[in-house]
């Protein structure tokens, strides 16, 4: 008997070094069979980690994606191909990271930020495959969602372009900022640290320099804004927050060019309050 289109499509992409497993409708994988239930197996059924369960059924989300024809063709497998409702793959198995745009809007942000690579068209947006892992992070933007290690993504077909390297742009979008803390924003209109004297940032060519380069920074940011707006605060403190040079008026433009990047006026106040915590302010 012929196999079915789905299997077939399966086993093509798994002899291309692609690991492969099959979704149920709503693009879900199937869950735990009967001995893997409750986690007895061992393993993770959250699929935070693949754990040490080796059930030859198509059981465990990313971690099940397979390259092995006999397991792809095994009668647990055939069952779950009849049903499936689509193929995924495993990104990170293949060696790719997959940027999921979910909508017009994400697409327009990854054509004006992140260099040309294959792309494949979705229901609703693209993916945007680059050669190279990393771990996944879901929503690192709006309609925007990585997926390599430890994560699936739809089969829709090779897509058009070629595959670029995994650039930092990219990389950047999974960087956390630290744990938010409940700490209130300072305002440091007063030395930090018991220092006599005047203050050597106290010149207006030094101080408005440092301010107008972070200011600069902020609002050149193409990609992975969070990040950079973090980084941007912590450098400004680490110059000049034990001094107490800096009022309200420089952190007010620190913020406004932030929100300009279309940060929200919360990110603003945790990504302060978390480069003073950082440095110990």
């Amino acid at each position: 008997m012929q196999q079915p289109t789905t299997i077939r499509r399966a086993l093509a992409l798994a002899a291309r070094s692609v690991p492969v497993l099959p979704l149920r409708a709503g693009k879900v994988p199937f869950g735990n069979c009967p001995n893997c239930a409750g986690n007895a197996c061992g393993g993770r059924p959250n699929m935070k980690t693949a754990g040490p369960c080796q059930c030859p059924d198509v059981c465990h989300a990313w971690a099940a994606a397979t390259t092995d024809p006999n397991t792809l063709t095994s009668p647990a497998w055939e069952t779950a191909w009849r049903r499936a409702a689509a193929i995924a793959y495993h990104p990170g198995g293949a060696g790719v990271t997959v940027v999921d745009l979910d909508d017009a809007a994400a697409v327009d942000w990854a054509r004006a930020t992140l260099p040309a690579t294959r792309t494949v068209p979705t229901t609703r947006g693209e993916h945007w495959i680059y050669r190279g892992t990393m771990p996944s992070s879901n929503a690192v933007r709006p309609g925007v969602d990585v997926k390599s290690l430890m994560a699936y993504a739809r089969w829709l077909g090779p897509g058009t372009g070629a595959t670029a390297p995994l650039p930092d742009a990219v990389r950047a979008l999974a960087v956390k900022s630290p744990p938010i803390t409940r700490r209130a924003p300072q305002r440091l209109s007063v030395p930090l640290r018991g220092h006599g004297g005047e203050c050597p940032h106290r010149t207006p060519t030094y101080l408005e320099r440092g301010i107008a380069m972070a200011v600069q920074r902020i609002g050149e940011a193409r990609g992975a804004v969070h990040a950079t707006v973090y980084r941007t605060f912590l450098a400004v403190l680490s110059t000049h927050g034990r001094c107490g040079c800096l009022t309200d008026t420089h952190v007010t433009r620190l913020f406004t060019a932030a929100q300009a990047k279309g940060e929200t006026p919360r990110h603003c106040t945790d990504a302060w309050t978390n480069a003073l915590t950082t440095l110990g302010l």
